[in-house]
């Protein structure tokens, strides 16, 4: 099993539609392009950012190619996931393919597993997967929190589970799972805002929603923190720091996709039961787009 080079700044995806709602792939293509312009180290598509649960099959294969198309050879590390072993195997037989280096699979929402059922449904997954596995703990929308001492386990007894997107916005649970983890297991940070604090503990970055919107200056901020220039990350941290709050006033993804459309990117248009921003975030994020400018 190929384990791809996952750190520094991955953009989660927003995933663009025309007026009439319909899939703009070709502002898709344009998003893309741009990151790989603006230095982004790999890619997420599929995941929250980009709306997936409003997407049928045909669409999201497609967004997967054209992706893949446009990456510049930069990873793909592929949203997927359910509520069931059988549904998130489903998603990965569909999907899988050559455009796919790993997936990130979120922990079950809605049926609220404990800790041992959080487990086994991660074995089960990784014993069928060809690809490895980043682990998605986001609590604030699965409903169950993946504590680190299950995400330890996992990194140590179970083969194809890389790594983990660290969503939970404890950063002590990060830091147990830097120090208590095999020295090899990618630890990111899924809050834009944590990432400079993450990193300095040993995480190996972010995958991050604000990099839709300036991918050049997040991917600065994780290059210097690899690169160890501490001083020059925790200043671009500072300056980013409105523009992480910016970005999650409203629901992700819509303050990051009204920031593309008032940059001309893409429509800010969304498929319910998600609405474009209010004008006083689209007044918030003028503000804050002009002064990174």
């Amino acid at each position: 099993m190929k384990i791809p080079e996952l750190k520094g700044c991955g953009t989660a995806l927003v995933t663009p539609f025309l007026e009439d709602g319909e899939v703009d792939y070709e502002a898709y293509a344009a998003l893309v392009a741009r990151q790989i312009e603006g230095g982004a180290d790999f890619l997420v598509p599929l995941a929250t950012t980009s709306e997936t649960p409003t997407l049928d099959p045909v669409e999201r294969v497609s967004l997967l190619e054209i992706a893949h198309d446009n990456a510049g050879g930069r990873p793909l590390l592929v949203g997927c996931g359910s509520n069931s072993v059988p549904g998130t195997l489903a998603q990965m037989n569909m999907l899988d393919g050559a455009a796919v280096d790993a997936w990130l699979v979120v922990v079950p929402f809605y049926n609220k597993p404990n800790q041992e059922g959080q487990f086994r449904y991660f074995k089960a997954v990784a014993e069928e997967s060809t690809k490895p596995i980043i682990v998605y703990n986001v609590p604030g929308r699965t409903g169950a929190n993946m504590l680190p001492e299950t995400c330890i386990r996992l990194a140590r007894e179970v083969p194809g589970i890389i790594g983990i997107k660290e969503a939970s916005g404890k950063i002590e649970q990060a830091q147990a799972i830097i120090e208590g983890a095999p020295a090899d297991f990618i630890v990111l940070s899924g809050d834009d805002d944590l990432t400079l604090r993450m990193m300095k503990l040993g995480g190996k970055g972010v995958i991050s929603v604000a990099s839709n919107v300036f991918p050049d200056k997040v991917s600065a901020m994780t290059r210097a923190a690899i690169d160890g220039r501490w001083e020059e990350a925790e200043a671009l941290d500072e300056a980013l720091k409105p523009l992480w709050k910016a970005c999650f006033v409203e629901p992700n993804p819509i303050p990051a996709k009204a920031a593309l459309s008032l940059l001309g990117l893409c429509t800010d248009t969304m498929r319910l039961p998600l609405v474009p921003a209010v004008e006083s975030t689209r007044a918030l994020l003028r503000e804050v787009m002009d002064a990174l400018k």
